[in-house]
């Protein structure tokens, strides 16, 4: 039998974990390239949607160099990617919570750290946590530019932590990876990839108490 070890800290993607707003980040990409084909717009929201946690600046650029295969200047790249915060700030600030969320957070405060690691930029993120009224759940919240693999090492290390007492909840592919190589366990909140085969995916927060008690002694 396996010995259990003692969860230390939680970590957490936001956007299609603690809040319901994939879909208007996918709306947004379709509205952002919408003067292209719809084949090169079908092939810009999938890459969004298998990454989804990485910044929307990494995305467009790639959507330009790899799909479009047009030439990007600094100028576009920064228009596009303020268009698009544009469009999704007001929508996010008021979107529904994932299910069970709420809860969690309110179950576990002040019990241990709790923490926000975002691929949106991090003032934008702070500012929709800001006014959702949810910063009273979060030690630190993270976001872009820094990958969120390097924000896992530095709050390891700032709050000593051992990476096998602490699991990251997350929805994409790029949480996932970013766990594997920081140590973290990890468990997946259904979204718009299929994770390896042996992950621990849950639809929503609902039963998020539950899995995490399965794979620590809490």
């Amino acid at each position: 039998m396996t010995l259990k070890h003692s969860l230390q800290a939680i970590f957490f993607d936001f956007d299609g974990v603690l809040v319901d707003s994939n879909a208007t980040k996918n709306e947004a990409f379709r509205i952002l390239f919408r003067d292209y084909d719809e084949e090169i717009i079908q092939k810009i929201v999938a890459y969004h949607q298998r990454h989804g946690g990485i910044s929307r600046v990494e995305k467009i650029r790639y959507a330009y160099q790899h799909i479009i295969k047009q030439p990007l200047t600094d100028e576009k790249l920064a228009s596009l990617a303020a268009e698009y915060s544009g469009r999704v700030l007001e929508k996010v600030i008021n979107t529904d919570w994932i299910v069970g969320a709420k809860e969690f957070l309110e179950g576990i405060q002040g019990a241990l750290p709790v923490f926000v690691i975002s691929g949106t930029p991090e003032d934008e993120l702070k500012e929709i946590i800001e006014r959702r009224k949810m910063s009273k759940h979060f030690e630190a919240i993270l976001g872009s530019p820094i990958k969120k693999p390097v924000h896992i090492c530095n709050l390891l290390f700032e709050y000593r932590l051992i990476p096998e007492h602490c699991i990251f909840v997350g929805d994409a592919l790029t949480d996932y990876y970013a766990a594997r190589e920081t140590g973290l366990h990890f468990i997946g909140i259904q979204g718009d990839v299929e994770f390896p085969k042996g992950t621990t995916v849950l639809p929503n927060c609902k039963g998020l108490k539950r899995a995490i008690a399965a794979l620590f002694s809490c």
